[in-house]
């Protein structure tokens, strides 16, 4: 008797593990007026961004324009990575979340760079460096946003 089961279920092993191995999440930036797509991969943290662009000679149908991960958005410690999109209708970035640990980035695109970045990852409770309000605030009132300018808009 052949032993065609094991056989059969190691081929099946084999065929499911390229989709395995890496699995994306993509969330769509939550600003009305930009049609900007982050994607993050999900076990490493990695975040990029690729948005539709003008073609600018050829009179073509555009072209797809895509940012690679720079500070802070490159691969992080293995886990369980997601995006958020905040429901603010001009906010151009996205949080990275954790969700095995809790903690939270912002990611964003610096145009001017042509790369996502994002800032350090942080959770509620986390140690400050000396208490200090964040810049741009003061007790109870929330300051101008931090977020830069994406692509000229004010």
């Amino acid at each position: 008797m052949r032993p065609i089961l094991p056989m059969l279920i190691v081929c099946g092993l084999l065929h499911a593990l390229p989709a395995a191995a890496t699995s994306y999440e993509f969330v769509p930036a939550p600003q009305t007026d930009l049609n900007r797509m982050y994607r993050i991969d999900k076990v490493t943290g990695e975040v990029i961004s690729c948005q539709y662009g003008l073609q600018e000679s050829g009179g073509g149908i555009g072209q797809t324009v895509c940012f690679g991960a720079g500070e802070g958005a490159g691969p992080q410690a293995p886990s369980e990575y997601g995006l958020v999109a905040s429901r603010h209708g001009r906010e151009a970035g996205v949080f990275r979340v954790n969700y095995r640990t809790g903690e939270m980035s912002i990611c964003f695109v610096l145009v001017k760079n042509q790369q996502v970045v994002c800032t350090q990852q942080s959770r509620p409770g986390a140690e400050a460096s000396d208490n200090a309000p964040i810049p741009g605030t003061s007790a109870g009132r929330p300051g101008t946003s931090v977020t830069p300018s994406q692509g000229g808009r004010p």
